[in-house]
């Protein structure tokens, strides 16, 4: 039996659990003795045929998804196996002279590369990518596919790293907790864990060694501790602390305010009318983050403005009159249309994404716009809000509140993004009605680092004092014009960060469904005076590590029971 070790990682879902290791089966890898093709038309069909069963399987997976989300991820990843694209490069490789199964892996590298470069949605796709590459692979080599093993019992599961496609259809009463070595706090699987439920901690190095022989392992997905070889004392403390999180949870309920009662708005992130649907079912008071490019992504052509109408419709009446935030197309060189291509761009993180692609195709962002206008019309009551994306100037935020006004929309705002925008908070909340933070895009801006690459996780965790320091300026400008500031990104579904975040002076919190319970509670425990001593601590402080101890320090000792 092996020694008790505990590992650190990354917590991405609340909540502990123990139990038996279930190990994800891993990627058999390239046949390092297979022959070079010397027909490269007999095993390109064979790859065909291999990739269209892994569509086909994915396929089936999607019918007994867990949540539409989940369907629709599964949906396409399996588009992604019968890519043309994909399937020409392979075809290329082949014809080279490579291996079957080096043509599969050196094709998918070259595909990858080009996804990574686009960043943002599609950089994420290239976990999937991955996924399709090792599961064609294992078909053509007639070796069991990566993946899940089916569960003879509740377990924790334990990888390198896990498909996206295999998160989604995982079943929260089998599996008791994910660990992974690789991925990152932003990821698909560390979104759908939360989404499901389920503890999960990811960057935890050395866990696949280290459960060799272990047959246990005990899980704290808010701190990201994992305890290989766990004691009974271990099991029993985290199962005393589940009880105490469920007690500091039971009275969570009705409108989020601190202690001493300074109202913070608790919103939900939704990306279809199907999340609309189910966030306005949680005891919460609306939507901060409507993502619309959902509506817009693997088409031909761009939605109609009737199509687009019924949904934002849909979702107003989902919500019944509490408030709705609705981004405007984020899209453009990191989530690119094929009927908005604005050609190849060297550095597309930095290109013309967001309002930048809006300015360059005013169509698109007028028929949204009337769209959003039409569906506030129909619904009474209805409280929306639009706000842009990628906004760095004055200039910008001017030409977008005036356009959107001209539609009779009510409350137009923009998101915070870019380190431009948070210094010049004040001159640019001038224009408009309020902002909302996006901590994920801030985060990567203000560090230089890309928010996909799990290697960076520490530049890019929410309590680096310099991105705190922008979201301070921010909301400084909020301050000094009377205009609200918000913040959408993942930073706000963090119970301990939710205090400094209103402690810098932040409005409302828009987060997953699922925090908001967590988040409700934390507030009540402290006054804002509280908050604000832990945000000016948080800042001041030398390290994000250390801005985090000090403001756990200053928390109520049964806060920790959320994180």
């Amino acid at each position: 039996m092996s020694n008790r070790t505990v590992l650190h990682g990354i917590g991405v879902s609340a909540g502990t659990a123990s139990g038996p290791v279930a190990v994800v089966t891993p990627a058999v890898g390239i046949d390092e003795h297979e022959p070079a093709s010397v027909d490269p038309e007999a095993d390109g069909q064979r790859v065909r045929e291999a990739l269209g069963e892994v569509a086909d399987s994915l396929g089936a997976r999607a019918a007994h998804a867990n949540s539409k989300s989940s369907k629709a991820v599964l949906e396409a990843t399996a588009a992604l196996a019968t890519d043309k694209g994909l399937i020409r490069g392979i075809d290329k490789e082949l014809k080279k002279g490579t291996g079957v199964t080096k043509a599969i892996h050196d094709a998918v590298e070259v595909y990858a590369a080009k996804l990574r470069k686009l960043g943002g949605y599609m950089a994420e796709r290239v976990t999937d990518l991955y996924d399709i590459r090792d599961r064609a692979t294992a078909r053509v080599r007639n070796l069991p596919e990566p993946g899940v093993p089916d569960l003879s019992e509740p377990s924790v599961l334990v990888a390198h790293d896990l498909a996206p496609a295999e998160t989604a259809t995982l079943n929260p009463e089998q599996v008791l907790g994910i660990i992974t070595e690789a991925g990152g706090a932003t990821s698909h699987t560390a979104i759908l864990a939360a989404q499901l439920g389920i503890p999960a901690a990811v960057q935890v190095r050395g866990i696949s060694q280290a459960i060799i022989d272990a047959p246990l392992v005990a899980l704290d997905g808010g701190v990201g501790e994992v305890i290989v070889a766990p004691s009974e004392s271990d099991v029993s403390e985290l199962a005393e602390r589940s009880k105490r999180r469920a007690a500091a949870l039971a009275g969570s309920s009705g409108e989020g305010a601190t202690r001493d009662g300074t109202r913070v708005k608790l919103l939900a992130n939704i990306g279809t009318a199907d999340d609309a649907e189910k966030a306005a079912k949680y005891d919460l008071e609306g939507s901060g983050l409507f993502r619309s490019e959902f509506l817009f992504l693997d088409r031909d052509a761009a939605p109609s403005v009737e199509e687009q109408a019924e949904t934002y419709t849909k979702v107003l009446e989902a919500f019944d009159g509490r408030r709705v935030v609705v981004r405007t197309l984020d899209a453009g060189a990191d989530k690119p249309l094929s009927f908005a291509d604005l050609g190849e761009e060297e550095n597309p993180a930095l290109g013309r994404r967001g309002l930048r692609l809006s300015q360059a195709r005013e169509d698109l962002l007028d028929a949204q716009l009337e769209a959003l206008a039409q569906a506030n019309a129909k619904v009474d009551g209805a409280d929306l809000w639009v706000m842009a994306p990628m906004v760095a100037t004055v200039e910008e935020a001017h030409w977008f509140a005036q356009r959107a006004r001209s539609f009779g929309l009510p409350k137009v705002g923009v998101m915070v993004e870019t380190p431009a925008a948070a210094i010049r908070s004040k001159q640019i909340m001038e224009e408009v009605d309020f902002a909302s933070i996006g901590t994920n895009d801030l985060s990567q801006y203000t560090m230089a680092a890309d928010r996909m690459q799990g290697e960076l996780a520490d530049l890019l965790s929410p309590w680096q004092p310099a991105l705190l320091s922008m979201i301070r300026e921010t909301c400084r400008g909020g301050d000094a014009t009377g205009k609200p500031i918000g913040v959408c990104g993942e930073a706000g579904g963090d119970p301990l960060m939710a205090l400094v975040l209103v402690g810098l002076g932040v409005k409302s919190l828009s987060m997953a469904p699922g925090k908001v319970r967590a988040v409700r509670a934390a507030l009540r425990m402290h006054d804002f005076d509280t908050c604000r001593q832990m945000a000016n601590f948080a800042v001041d402080a030398r390290t994000a590590h250390d801005a985090r101890e000090a403001v756990l320090a200053l928390a109520d000792p049964v806060l920790r029971d959320l994180l």
